[in-house]
């Protein structure tokens, strides 16, 4: 399970991202201030940092420092709407993004996916069960066959490409479509674009092997599978 540190002195802004960075599968540090969120840097493992800009007890752009000094994780911002200048000032010290306030938690979940995927290691090639995704010309083919996906139905497969070992859930789907998509998908766009896909990459789209539901939680890539 991957976690973000956040940084976040409004304690109804903090509690809501909390249960929301919850339910799309991820654990979270909660900082309130400068100084606890420069000690979480340095005593706690974390994937990715979303860091309010403007705090009790000084700005963010310490923190921004410090998390890409100690652990060279990507970091995310949270600044005023509007405000041009930290933004700027955010990504000169070295910030992944920003998102403005007021945001939509989507948006938040989508940015934070992205991030996470430009800064996470490249594979090149990646075979399951009959399946080869290569990923450096974005290409798909089955049992030697070229498998033409739309745009949408490669991001869905990549996504469970690239975690193996992890269950995701529609909540985390859905983020990443969106993002895809540039507009809101819904969950039934979901259960259709998993079906497209399974049709075209399953042997058999009714007992599938490569993409497999997990009842009540979501879906996971099969187990045979091998990464190069």
């Amino acid at each position: 399970m991957q976690t973000i540190l956040l940084v976040e002195d409004d304690r109804d802004i903090a509690d809501g991202l909390t249960k929301l960075f919850e339910s799309a599968g991820f654990a979270s540090i909660h900082a309130a201030t400068r100084a606890e969120a420069l000690e979480a840097v340095t005593a706690r493992d974390f994937d990715v940092a979303v860091v309010d800009i403007s705090l009790p007890d000084g700005n963010g752009y310490s923190i921004c420092t410090e998390v890409k000094a100690h652990k060279g994780v990507p970091v995310i911002f949270l600044t005023a709407s509007g405000d041009e200048a930290s933004v700027v000032t955010g990504l000169n010290m070295g910030a992944d993004d920003y998102v403005q306030k007021p945001f939509r938690p989507r948006e938040l979940l989508a940015r934070i996916h992205a991030t996470l995927r430009k800064n996470s290691p490249s594979l090149s090639r990646v075979e399951v069960n009959g399946l080869v995704a290569d990923l450096a010309s974005g290409t798909v083919s089955k049992r030697g066959r070229d498998v033409a996906l739309s745009a949408l139905e490669y991001r869905l497969l990549l996504l469970f490409l690239t975690n193996p070992s992890n269950v995701l859930t529609r909540s985390r789907l859905l983020d990443e479509l969106w993002d895809a998509a540039g507009e809101f998908v819904t969950d039934n766009t979901l259960s259709v674009y998993i079906k497209r896909l399974r049709d075209k990459i399953e042997d058999d789209s009714s007992r599938p092997t490569i993409i497999l539901t997990i009842r009540g939680i979501g879906y996971r890539l099969g187990r045979n599978h091998a990464e190069k």
